[in-house]
């Protein structure tokens, strides 16, 4: 038995459950009376278009455009596939956006718009609205992105500054809408994920401002005085439930984390390892959740309970990181790096953490392994895995072990991957 290639491939076997190129294709319809246009947003969304383009009849006339994170772009036919700013948005998402919206408002209801959207689109469909600068944008996406929220609360204040999300692309459409989603939120709620273009959103201003406040951000005047007006009812709310606009309007999630997590319990119960899937809603400091699992894998290790092993405790979701020091590192490596101060070489223990669209936050990791002698190697060479923690520094710790889980990205996205196996 080799962990290293067990955990590794386990990876790929979870990742490949929820590729787009091979689940697109039973959710699309039969192509309409008149035109077709397809659009899109995500760290999938050039691998979702090639799906589209691969499954149409080639006599059925279709052409669109998606929007991707830098280096997510895949060589399509019909559909143009433009790369934009993760997770920071850019010039080039903001203008992928308004071309977005422009085509889907000439749309007739003969048409089909088919929206491909997924997990990375919320900074890559960014179309501010007026009044709002990209540069205000990108300030406060940026304080939100250090200050801990969760992604689900990120959303609520950028739907409210946006021309596009918060259901405001369906709102724009007279054609119907399908929509097909590859979920990275926890509970899978369609409106939360890339917020939600084609989704009824019930929340409000004041709920933006109440995000805001609450993790301590430091908004520009001009964001916040456009929440307040959307408070006092000076701006029109972002489409609710029951709106006739979503009458039209099909959403489909077509792949979550909890399917990925199944395929992995399946890998390691063919290997004769137990399987435990402990969740895909796991969220909270990336840091204190691996100070729980690590409890869990003491109890394991030494009392056999509640699991007897060979065992791989497996779970999903999304982590936060609260960023207070300048070290390097996605919410994977600050897991990892937690769970290495933890368990301290305990013998017998090996994980890894890795985002499924490999990339581990703005790195070019998609995660990285820990093994029982790790805490010995980061040693002999002068490295605390505390210090390193408590700088944010995952990533270094991990590279300086050189067990960096590197694989490019894999255009696709149902949030985190993480496994433990105690043998």
């Amino acid at each position: 038995m080799n962990p290293r290639a067990l955990l590794i491939d386990s990876f790929h076997a979870a990742v490949g459950a929820v590729d787009p190129l091979k689940i697109v294709a039973a959710h699309l319809p039969p192509p309409p009376k008149g035109k077709t246009l397809v659009v899109g947003a995500g760290k999938a969304a050039a691998s979702m278009a090639r799906a589209v383009e691969l499954a149409w009849p080639v006599t059925a006339p279709i052409e669109g455009l998606v929007v991707t994170r830098y280096a997510h772009g895949l060589d399509t036919a019909h559909i143009r596939v433009i790369e934009a700013g993760h997770p920071v948005p850019d010039s080039a998402g903001e203008l992928a956006a308004a071309e977005i919206l422009q085509r889907v408002s000439e749309l007739g209801p003969d048409d089909l718009l088919i929206a491909l959207i997924s997990g990375g689109g919320s900074s890559l469909l960014s179309l501010p609205v007026e009044g709002i600068e990209m540069a205000d944008l990108k300030k406060v996406t940026s304080s939100l992105l250090h200050s801990g929220a969760p992604i689900t609360e990120m959303n609520i204040v950028r739907k409210h500054l946006s021309r596009i999300q918060g259901g405001r692309l369906a709102a724009a459409c007279k054609a119907p809408v399908l929509t097909l989603i590859i979920s990275d939120v926890t509970g899978d709620d369609p409106s939360a994920i890339a917020s939600g273009p084609t989704c009824p959103d019930s929340s409000t201003y004041q709920d933006a401002l109440d995000v805001l406040a609450r993790f301590k951000v430091d908004a520009p005047l001009a964001i916040l005085n456009h929440l307040r007006a959307g408070v006092d009812g000076v701006i029109d709310e972002t489409p609710k439930p029951g709106d006739i606009s979503f009458a039209r309007t099909k959403n489909i999630v077509i792949a979550t984390a909890h399917e990925c997590l199944q395929t992995a319990a399946e890998f390691f119960r063919a290997a004769s390892i137990t399987p435990v899937v402990l969740g895909d809603t796991v969220t909270g400091e990336a840091s204190e959740v691996a100070k729980v699992y690590a409890a869990l894998v003491r109890e394991i290790r030494m009392h056999s309970q509640p699991f007897t092993p060979p065992v791989a405790l497996i779970s999903g979701g999304e982590c936060t990181v609260t960023v207070r020091g300048n070290g390097r590192g996605g919410r994977c490596a600050e897991f990892l790096t937690s769970l290495a101060v933890e368990l301290d070489g305990m013998s017998d223990v090996y994980a890894l953490a890795a985002d499924t669209d490999g990339i581990d936050g703005t790195e070019d990791n998609a995660g990285a392994l820990l093994f029982p002698d790790s805490a010995s190697r980061a040693t002999a060479l002068g490295i605390s895995a505390k210090a390193m923690l408590e700088n944010n520094d995952g990533y270094s710790y991990f590279q300086a072990l050189n067990d960096l889980l590197v694989t490019g990205p894999t255009r696709t996205n149902v949030n985190d991957y993480r496994i433990i196996l105690v043998l």
